[in-house]
């Protein structure tokens, strides 16, 4: 662990009148042999000290203080590396059952204490940095050792004092591919309705992290491990009932070995991580549907408004939100591959943006179906199609047009129409290459 700690860490805690502590995150990712992908740790450090006084130290040692929290005794600081560190002192804190914050908080110097206030005892773990040595107060080295999660007191409490602690344990699971104990999974499914007093943007950005938990540490399968937690956990039902009420929901089985609930979970699987909101929501139309009109004929449709509207309720980016309805939509298109070319071409001038993004959701979306990881049939054809405009020099956006806005405004088209006939000649062009030349298209402009 020594080799690891960053040599102004070192220098700070040789300088602290009370041992000072990492804990967290980077002492469970040592002991589990984990390195993050992205190289940068978290460093969480805690000891005796009041926020005045290491706050003092800290500046004395080169340390930048970034914030100082005196209710909760957190100092966030900065070496001269760039490296950022969060300071708690010991304390515990007093919960009120639904209040996601701490009532009450009580300074301590009995490490126990400040143990009993973390989520898991993989998270408990201390690390003495002047020392070397390790202080294990609730028995995490061995949840550690043996892919663990266990709460810190009885789960009942522990997920009843904090409904974010549920997302957590998902995300948890996820990155790490550690497995919850039976206490844990009960104590949490006991407390599901908790994660409705958690804002909006605190469920989107845990949510954020399961999707990709897979990148964390490089667990395979951890994004779609996480989705099973909050599923087993019924949390799911709390934060996205539109797709839970596709749980025992059943699906055409000739096009379908899961039912709606988790054919979407399994699409996450198979989806690029850049697509996996989307491939969680690209179904999330086929419960109304059913429930409304006994099929899934227009679930699409459907589907891209609800899932705006569940981006919306958790505060996502708006560029993510019209991304994903936008994908949501058009995913069933040419599922058949029944589409005259001629009508295809034009769609994917009309949807270039995204055209890449859909082809990883009909690919992930076909993918989940029956575990078939060979070419989604619309993606070989899409894909071939592409090939054949590439060879032909097709033009599947206005820059690659052979005229510009200029040429036409040169010839005299009004400005206000100039926009139009671009968008004209794209899909003319798309379809028939051979007229993509300047005096063609000046030609054409009159027309068309």
């Amino acid at each position: 662990m020594q080799e690891i700690i960053p040599q102004s860490l070192l220098r700070l805690a040789k300088g602290c009148p009370s041992t000072l502590f990492v804990v967290g995150g980077s002492v469970r990712d040592f002991l589990c042999g984990y390195t993050p992908l992205s190289g940068k740790r978290d460093w969480d450090i805690c000891s005796r000290i009041p926020v005045d006084a290491f706050e003092a130290l800290a500046k004395n040692c080169g340390f930048v203080v970034r914030a100082v929290y005196k209710n909760t005794g957190t100092v966030k600081l900065q070496d001269g590396e760039g490296v950022e560190y969060e300071y708690s002192r010991f304390r515990s804190d007093k919960y009120v059952r639904g209040v996601h914050t701490p009532v009450e908080i009580y300074f301590t110097d009995d490490i126990a204490l400040d143990a009993r206030r973390r989520d898991f005892t993989a998270n408990a773990v201390y690390y003495d940095i002047a020392d070397g040595k390790f202080v294990d107060p609730l028995g995490g080295i061995q949840a550690i050792k043996e892919r663990r999660l266990s709460t810190v007191a009885a789960a009942k409490k522990v997920f009843g004092e904090d409904g974010l602690r549920l997302m957590r344990l998902a995300r948890f699971g996820a990155q790490l591919g550690f497995t919850p104990d039976g206490e844990c999974l009960a104590g949490a499914r006991e407390n599901a309705a908790l994660i409705r007093d958690i804002s909006p943007e605190r469920i989107f950005a845990e949510l954020s992290a399961i999707l990709s938990a897979d990148k964390k540490y490089g667990v395979k399968n951890g994004h779609y491990l996480g989705l099973q937690l909050l599923s087993q956990t019924r949390v799911l039902d709390e934060i996205l009932p539109e797709l839970t009420l596709g749980r025992d929901m059943k699906q055409r089985a000739d096009f379908h070995k899961y039912d709606v609930l988790e054919h979407s979970l399994r699409a996450v699987l198979y989806a690029d991580e850049s697509v996996r909101f989307a491939a969680l929501l690209h179904d999330i139309g086929k419960p109304f549907c059913k429930l409304r009109d006994g099929n899934s004929h227009e679930h699409h449709k459907e589907g891209a408004r609800l899932a705006a509207d569940v981006l919306r309720r958790w505060k996502a980016p708006n560029k993510l939100i019209d991304g994903v309805q936008r994908l949501v939509l058009w995913h069933m298109y040419d599922f058949n591959c029944q589409t005259g070319e001629k009508k295809l071409r034009r769609f994917f001038v009309e949807h270039y943006p995204v055209l890449e993004a859909l082809l990883l959701v009909k690919q992930a979306d076909f993918s989940a179906c029956t575990d078939d990881l060979s070419v989604a049939p619309t993606v070989a054809r899409w894909q071939a199609l592409q090939s054949k405009l590439r060879e032909e020099n097709a033009p599947l956006t206005l820059k690659q047009l052979a005229i510009s806005g200029k040429d036409l405004i040169n010839e005299g088209f009004a400005p206000d129409t100039i926009g139009g006939i671009l968008e004209r000649l794209l899909l003319h062009a798309v379809v028939k290459p051979e007229d993509n030349e300047k005096t063609r298209l000046l030609r054409l402009a009159k027309y068309i």
